[in-house]
C-alpha cells in the first residue's frame, strides 16, 4: 500500500520526532493534564492546515469561543480561517448556516450530540478536526462500553472522508477505562506532561507512545510554551548525526600553550577545563575561541555564571576582540538561565547551533552551575555524554569548564565529574612561589594523542595569556597546595609596565 501523506504540525521539532508529521486520515489521541499545552498544541495543529490549504474544524464542548480566540490571540494568531462548533448552550438550532452550535451537553443525549457533530462534518468537509474534549463525551456516556463504542462509531465515520482527527483527553476521569479504551482505537497516541519543580518554572514534556505503521523518535521529549506557540526539543541521538571531518589540530595562538597540549587540541574532541575559582579556566576557553574567530570558524558560547558584559570587558582588556566577532558574526554568546530551561532545550539549543552556524567550537561555561540550578533533574550526566558524543561526531571542539569547590587545600569535583567523558582534562592550580600566588597547568589527560606532563606557569595579565617553561621544582603538589622551591629565573611577570 502506498504510505499516507503526513500532516505537519507545524512545531519543527514535533515533526521531527514524528518523522515529517502525522499520517494523514486517520484518528490520534493528545492527551495530557490541563496545562500541559494540549489547546495551544490543537490549534498550531490547524493553523498548519490553513496554511496547507486544508479545511479545518474545531469541535469544543469545554471551552467557549470567545476562550479559544483569546489563547490564540495570546500568540498572535488568528482564528478566521477555522471553523469552530461550539457545543455549549441552547440559544440556537444547529439547522441554520452557522459555524457555532449551541448546546448545553448535559441537556443532550449523547447520540444526539454525536448527531450534531456529524452532521456539520458533513456540511463543511473538513480536512483537519480537533476534538476538544472526550471528557464531555464520557461524562454524556456513563457507562464505557457506550463510551467506546461512540468512539468507533466516530471513527468509522471519519474514516473513509480522508479527514485527520486529533482527540484531546484532560485525563481528569477516575479510573483507567480511557487508556484501555483510548489507545487501542487511535491510530497513534501523543501524551503531555506538566510537572512543578522544587525551583524555577514548570517543566512540560512529550511522548509518543503510539504511531501504527510510521516510524518515530521514542522517549521523551522536552517542550516549552512561548509567545507563538509549543516549542519541542527532541532528545538528542549523537549516533545519528555523524559527518566526516578532518582531524586537525586546534591551536590557541600561544606556542607553550600547543606545546603542552601535544601541538593543539583535535578538531571533534571534548576538552574539561578544571580547576578552582580564579585560576583562569574561562579566559583559557577564550583564547581559543579568540584564535578560532580570527581564522574565520564560527564559534559558540553559553554562559551559566558570568554575565556576559563581564566576560566581553575582561576579554576585551586582555586583547581579544570578542565584540568584533560578536558583530561579524563569526560568535554568538548565549546567557543561560538554567532556572528557566530544561535540558533538552538546551541541548536542541547546540544541536541547532551546530546545524545552522556550521560552529567548530563551543564553551559550556559551567557545568557545575547548570547542576547547581537543576537538582531535581534525573540523568543528566546521560544527556552530557549524549551531546559530547554529537559535538565529537560533528567535528566540533568542545570546552567544558567545571570549577572545583574550594580555592586551596583538598579539592572537589562537586556533584557533576565528567572527567571520565571528556577526551583531554586540564587542570588549573594556584601555587606558592616566592611569598605570592601564581596559577599553574597541566594536561593530565588526552586520549587524542601525546601530551607533555610537565607543570607550566599561567599568567594574565593586561596583554593576554602566557605559558611559561615547565617548573620542575615542586613540594607538597599532592597535598592541594604546591609550593614551588625552584630558581626564580623560570617564573613570569606581569607585562603591563
Amino acid at each position: 500500500m502506498t504510505p499516507s501523506p503526513l500532516c505537519s504540525f507545524g512545531v519543527p521539532g514535533l515533526d521531527a520526532v514524528l518523522q515529517g508529521g502525522l499520517p494523514s486520515g486517520h484518528l490520534y489521541l493528545l492527551e495530557g493534564q490541563p496545562g500541559s499545552g494540549k489547546t495551544t498544541l490543537s490549534l498550531q495543529f490547524l493553523q498548519e492546515g490553513v496554511k496547507a490549504g486544508d479545511r479545518c474544524l474545531y469541535v469544543t464542548l469545554s471551552e467557549t469561543s470567545e476562550e479559544l480566540r483569546e489563547v490564540a490571540a495570546s500568540h498572535g494568531w488568528d482564528l478566521g480561517g477555522i471553523d469552530l462548533i461550539e457545543l455549549s448552550s441552547v440559544e440556537e438550532v444547529l439547522g441554520e448556516e452557522r459555524n457555532q452550535s449551541v448546546f448545553h451537553s448535559w441537556e443532550v443525549e449523547l447520540g444526539e450530540t454525536i448527531g450534531l457533530i456529524k452532521q456539520e462534518v458533513q456540511r463543511l468537509e473538513p480536512r483537519r478536526v480537533v476534538f476538544d474534549s472526550l471528557s464531555e463525551l464520557r461524562l454524556l456516556a456513563q457507562d464505557p462500553l457506550r463510551y467506546r463504542r461512540q468512539v468507533l462509531a466516530l471513527k468509522q465515520f471519519f474514516s473513509p472522508r480522508n479527514t485527520t482527527v486529533l482527540f484531546i483527553d484532560d485525563l481528569t476521569s477516575e479510573g483507567r477505562d480511557r487508556d484501555t479504551h483510548l489507545h487501542s482505537i487511535s491510530h497513534g497516541v501523543i501524551s503531555l506532561e506538566r510537572f512543578a519543580l522544587e525551583f524555577g518554572a514548570a517543566r512540560r514534556r512529550l511522548q509518543v507512545q503510539k504511531m501504527r505503521g510510521h516510524a518515530f523518535m521514542a522517549g521523551y521529549h522536552d517542550l516549552s510554551i512561548r509567545t507563538g506557540g509549543v516549542e519541542v526539543y527532541p532528545r538528542l541521538i549523537a549516533a545519528d548525526h555523524h559527518v566526516d571531518f578532518s582531524l586537525g589540530p586546534v591551536l590557541s595562538g600561544v606556542a607553550h600553550l600547543d606545546e603542552l597540549s601535544g601541538g593543539g587540541f583535535l578538531r571533534g574532541t571534548s576538552t574539561l577545563l578544571t580547576g578552582p575559582a580564579g585560576t583562569g579556566k574561562t579566559t583559557l576557553a577564550m583564547q581559543y575561541v579568540g584564535a578560532a574567530c580570527a581564522r574565520g570558524e564560527c564559534c559558540q558560547v553559553y554562559e551559566f555564571d558570568e554575565r556576559i558584559g563581564t566576560l566581553l570587558n575582561r576579554t576585551e582588556a586582555m586583547g581579544i576582540p570578542l565584540s568584533r566577532y560578536i558583530e561579524e558574526g563569526l560568535l554568538e554568546i548565549t546567557q543561560v538561565d538554567p532556572a528557566e530551561m530544561p535540558p533538552g532545550e538546551f541541548a536542541w539549543r547546540v544541536f541547532r547551533a551546530v546545524q545552522e552556524r556550521r560552529c567548530s567550537m563551543v564553551v559550556i561555561d559551567s557545568l557545575n552551575g547548570y547542576l547547581s540550578a537543576m537538582p531535581q533533574e534525573k540523568h543528566l550526566l546521560l544527556q552530557m555524554h549524549e551531546l559530547l558524543a554529537f559535538l565529537n561526531q560533528s567535528g566540533v571542539t568542545t570546552f567544558l569548564i567545571n570549577p572545583l569547590f574550594g580555592l586551596v587545600g583538598s579539592l572537589d569535583t562537586g556533584q557533576l565529574n565528567v572527567s571520565y567523558i571528556a577526551d583531554t582534562v586540564v587542570l588549573l592550580r594556584f601555587f606558592e612561589a616566592e611569598g605570592r600566588i601564581r596559577k599553574a597547568i597541566s594536561v593530565i589527560k588526552n586520549r587524542a594523542g601525546k601530551h607533555e606532563d610537565t607543570i607550566r606557569e599561567l599568567h594574565i595579565d593586561g596583554r593576554g595569556l602566557r605559558v611559561g617553561e615547565p617548573l620542575a621544582d615542586f613540594r607538597g603538589v599532592l597535598t592541594g597546595t604546591p609550593e614551588f622551591i625552584g630558581a626564580a629565573k623560570p617564573l613570569l611577570e606581569a607585562r603591563d609596565a
